[in-house]
């Protein structure tokens, strides 16, 4: 699947997510990958949830949380996200920041639909 490819959902946010391999196209997959674009200044909701998730930061700069500790990101990093874990990410750059993230086991495709209902 092709970023330009994957369905671009949004919660109008100033994150784009774009689902790269879910449920919804495979449905015994342990694995939801996305693509995420945070514009700058945007910032991810602290939330938590049942998957463990990495990201990989591909491009831009920002500040990660992760249960209680902070720190900066940039092109390169990669971030491990333990299963119901608090976490959020704010660009802090003047660009957009992209990461891909891949959670296990996957986000139920009914939980995706309703995340992003608008």
């Amino acid at each position: 699947m092709n970023k330009s490819d994957a369905p671009a959902l949004t919660r109008n946010d100033g994150l784009v997510s774009h689902i790269l391999h879910s449920q919804h196209e495979v449905s015994e997959t342990e694995l939801t990958i996305t693509w995420v674009d945070v514009e700058p200044g945007a910032c991810q909701v602290t939330h938590e949830h049942d998957p463990e998730q990495v990201y990989v930061i591909l491009s831009g700069t920002g500040i990660m949380t992760v249960g209680d500790e902070e720190r900066p990101v940039t092109a390169g990093d990669l971030v491990h996200i333990p299963a119901n874990t608090e976490h959020g990410l704010e660009n802090t750059g003047d660009r957009t920041l992209e990461y891909v993230s891949a959670a296990t086991p996957a986000f139920p495709a009914a939980e995706v639909d309703e995340f992003y209902e608008q």
